[in-house]
């Protein structure tokens, strides 16, 4: 393939447009890994640059958070070492596991967290007292989604702010904040084990990181200026937009990663 300036500046509106989208309710990488298979990368390099320049904007949207006084409890540090080891077992398991019984379950999964939101229109509106301790649901929940983001990804954050919501009785607020954390370290683990087998186009990466930095700021700044409405109805559309995706990839309609 041939790295264009145009290509780039193309990947680099996509990237912000998809780090902005990340930011409020996750499945950014919808548009990033459909952008980067129709500008003819191969699949695996990707998925890897996918990480490259998602990683900036969960680091944005998580320092831009931190800056403005959230993501300082120290009860996060135990969840965030959970959700890593998580993402190091799913990228280990992708190479050596057959995992095509996922093509099917993920949709599955991603409309019924649609449905959830959609039927609970209350849903994380205020809080409430937790089905799970804060322990129990990170020796659980939080390493079984960095299981997935580490052999898959899309709709990463999606999982945890759910999972937040529905088994912590977080506000939805709260949970979508928290979610760009444990995002991050998956996000760093999986990059990590990208890299070390040189699966990175680091050219391209470039230029989308640009992006989604600048997409993640600009999203942090509308969740935290009253864009809090904005995150049920994109929480429900990028679920229906994800599965969608999903069942074409397993169907052959467009490339499979």
């Amino acid at each position: 393939m041939e790295i264009t300036l145009t290509l780039l500046l193309i990947l680099f509106a996509v990237a912000m447009l998809a780090g902005w989208v990340d930011t409020l309710a996750g499945g950014g990488g919808l548009l990033t890994v459909p952008a980067l298979l129709l500008a003819g990368v191969p699949p695996v390099a990707a998925l890897a640059t996918n990480k490259s320049q998602a990683i900036l904007g969960t680091f944005t949207a998580t320092a831009t958070l931190y800056s403005k006084g959230h993501l300082r409890e120290r009860s996060l540090i135990f969840p965030i070492i959970t959700a890593g080891i998580g993402a190091g077992v799913g990228a280990w398991l992708i190479q050596r596991v057959d995992t095509s019984w996922l093509n099917w379950v993920i949709p599955l999964l991603l409309l019924s967290v649609a449905l959830y939101v959609w039927f609970t229109p209350n849903m994380g509106n205020s809080e409430r007292e937790g089905k799970m301790s804060e322990k129990q649901w990170a020796l659980t929940c939080v390493p079984a989604v960095g299981v997935y983001d580490g052999a898959f990804g899309p709709g990463t954050g999606t999982f945890f702010a759910a999972s937040g919501v529905a088994f912590r009785g977080q506000t939805l607020l709260t949970a979508t904040i928290r979610a760009k954390l444990f995002n991050l370290t998956t996000n760093m683990v999986s990059l990590a084990l990208f890299a070390a087998g040189g699966k990175v186009i680091w050219t391209i990466g470039g230029a989308m990181m640009v992006g989604q930095m600048l997409g993640a700021f600009i999203g942090s700044h509308t969740m935290l200026a009253g864009g809090t409405r904005l995150i049920r109805p994109l929480v429900i559309t990028m679920c229906i937009l994800m599965s969608l995706g999903q069942i074409a990839q397993y169907l052959g309609v467009i490339p499979q990663p």
